[in-house]
């Protein structure tokens, strides 16, 4: 196999965040890291809606304004 030979490389294996379904993580899966469209919306969904978050500080009460 030669440095720019990609078609004989293993292929990474994971889990769709949303259902668990095995999938693979190249260039093959244009929804990746998620198994199919269907589960990357139900994921931005959440997102939206404020059912993820990611941990910090909170904000003061009426504090909608930009971070300085």
């Amino acid at each position: 196999m030669s440095a720019g030979d990609t078609t004989t490389r293993p292929y990474r294996i994971g889990s769709c965040p949303q259902c668990g379904q095995s999938v693979r993580l190249d260039d093959s899966n244009p929804w990746r890291p998620f198994c199919s469209e269907r589960c990357k919306l139900i994921d931005l969904g959440e997102w939206f809606s404020g059912g993820r978050t990611i941990p910090g500080e909170p904000l003061p009460p009426g504090d909608d304004s930009e971070p300085r």
